[in-house]
């Protein structure tokens, strides 16, 4: 990855501490600030020793912050040493931004050891390694740790992780680990997975999980959910079931299909339902079923 791309990831993310938001402490280290950037453009094996030098010296953590990032755009194996090193015992600052900066590197044996470091991490370390392998696009190395979380909390983060990186094969993998649960369902939706989603709602195994799954399709909407959504409540006995659907329904505004089962309907009470949804949610379909009705009397 070209040096300037790499630098606006860094900026959309906010990886570099201090980049633009925080003011130098001095014009001492403004100075330094604007010589560790200028070694962005000198010969990596020359550019290298220097950097190296800052890290181990006094510099202030923002100077050594600035130094992580050039660090990172070196393609040297020494230069991934030095980030580990500093990931692992560097100043609380420095070992987060060298795990992000592993990220942005970009390098599969350097994002391979952050898994020792998620380990022995506390809750901010391991979210910065999730962070890493999002940067870096590692679902594999995420999927790993959601499928040997510890925690309930550990596998809710890493597969929010998976979902925000829309890691599809992931996800379908894990559900066939972990089974069902909330925080796949919110995934499948992050990602896009709708079809997931819409076996996860027509799955009545887990009642209360199925309900979830067919809340999520109402607000993710769109044809083909819409259509799962009338399926599932002409075909429930279920009356929650039926409820969730005819809610995701109103919430996608799919007010044709509340429509349809009005007319499909022969139950006096679930037809006054259905009107008075259609009236809450100003649809056109309302006044022809009231004159329809009316005419009928």
């Amino acid at each position: 990855m070209q040096n300037t791309m790499k630098l606006a990831i860094v900026l959309m993310f906010g990886l570099v501490n201090a980049v633009a938001a925080q003011p130098a402490d001095s014009e001492a280290e403004a100075l330094e600030i604007a010589a560790i950037e200028a070694l962005m453009v000198a010969p990596q094996s020359k550019a290298l020793p220097i950097v190296a030098r800052v890290l181990a010296g006094d510099k202030s953590d923002d100077v050594k912050s600035r130094a992580l990032f050039v660090l990172s755009q070196i393609d040297l194996p020494e230069a991934q040493s030095i980030l580990l090193d500093t990931a692992r015992s560097g100043s609380p600052q420095l070992r987060l931004e060298a795990i992000r900066m592993i990220g942005i590197s970009g390098d599969s044996e350097a994002l391979a050891k952050l898994g020792a470091i998620y380990a022995g991490g506390d809750r901010q370390t391991k979210e910065r390694v999730l962070q890493a392998y999002l940067i870096a696009g590692d679902a594999n190395a995420v999927y790993e740790l959601a499928v040997n979380a510890a925690t309930e909390d550990e596998f809710e983060i890493a597969v929010q992780t998976l979902g925000a990186m829309g890691a599809t094969d992931e996800l379908r993998a894990l559900r066939g680990e972990s089974g069902m649960s909330e925080t796949l369902i919110r995934a499948y939706s992050i990602a896009g997975d709708y079809e997931s989603l819409r076996e996860m709602a027509l799955d009545d195994t887990d009642p209360r999980l199925q309900v979830k799954a067919i809340q999520s399709l109402g607000v993710v909407g769109g044809d083909d959910n819409n259509e799962i959504l009338l399926q599932i409540y002409r075909d429930s006995d279920t009356k929650h079931v039926r409820d969730a659907a005819l809610h995701g329904m109103m919430i996608s505004g799919f007010d044709e299909g509340v429509a349809q089962l009005f007319r499909e309907s022969n139950d006096p009470v679930e037809k006054r339902q259905f009107l008075r949804m259609l009236v809450t949610m100003d649809s056109d379909a309302a006044l022809g079923i009231i004159d329809e009705t009316l005419g009928d009397q």
